[in-house]
């Protein structure tokens, strides 16, 4: 195992000081035992393939595993029947909180030059269709007034005895992710999801093209 091994988009966030949850690379199930071992259950495995960009859509997505029983087994159904898939690994990554799911992303519009998009993540992205976006750069002002904007606001905020995310840090994350994708230049940016509570947050997902 190659411990200093790291995909491209988590040296980008860790470029612009945004956090990324605790992981390793393994090539094989010794490899995945010894990295779930050191950064300590539950953990989440993912399939890390170049064809392959929606890893849940082909079952490269196992979560919630607890012990090394279930690691082994998790390990095994993500790797079957993967002839046909250049697999150059599998992400072990610790699991990530619950809260509330956000989607943080970007885009380089043609008229508009980059801009910053957030909203409702996870599967609601497709449920509520929520988003707001604002032309880059953007300040704290700005997501701000991009989190009023959002129909579904209130589950951020805090609604009905639930506690809000923790505002600050959505606004610096959102300030940084501005940052990302304007000084690295990229033609697409998707966080998603990034799951919130009242202490922080946890990036699942990150995904960009340049």
């Amino acid at each position: 195992m190659d411990k200093q091994a790291t995909l491209p988009e988590f040296r980008v966030l860790k470029k612009y000081k945004i956090p990324v949850l605790p992981y390793g690379i393994a090539k094989n199930m010794k490899e995945a035992t010894e990295i779930a071992a050191r950064i300590g259950y539950p953990v989440a495995l993912k399939l890390i393939s170049p064809q392959v960009s929606h890893k849940t859509d082909v079952g490269g997505v196992k979560i919630k595993i607890t012990d090394a029983t279930r690691l082994r087994h998790a390990y095994e159904d993500i790797m079957e029947n993967r002839e046909k898939i250049e697999v150059t690994g599998v992400l072990v990554q610790k699991m990530a909180r619950k809260g509330v799911e956000l989607i943080i992303g970007g885009k380089k519009d043609p008229q508009f030059g980059h801009m910053m998009i957030l909203g409702m993540g996870g599967v609601y992205v497709e449920v509520f269709r929520d988003i707001t976006a604002r032309i880059c750069p953007i300040n704290k002002q700005d997501v701000k007034e991009m989190v009023g904007e959002l129909r579904t606001h209130p589950l951020i905020t805090g609604i009905r005895g639930m506690r809000p995310i923790n505002l600050e840090k959505l606004y610096g994350l959102m300030v940084k992710a501005s940052q990302m994708i304007t000084k690295e230049d990229m033609e697409e940016l998707d966080l998603n999801p990034v799951i919130f509570d009242e202490e922080g947050y946890d990036i699942v997902d990150v995904r960009f093209s340049k």
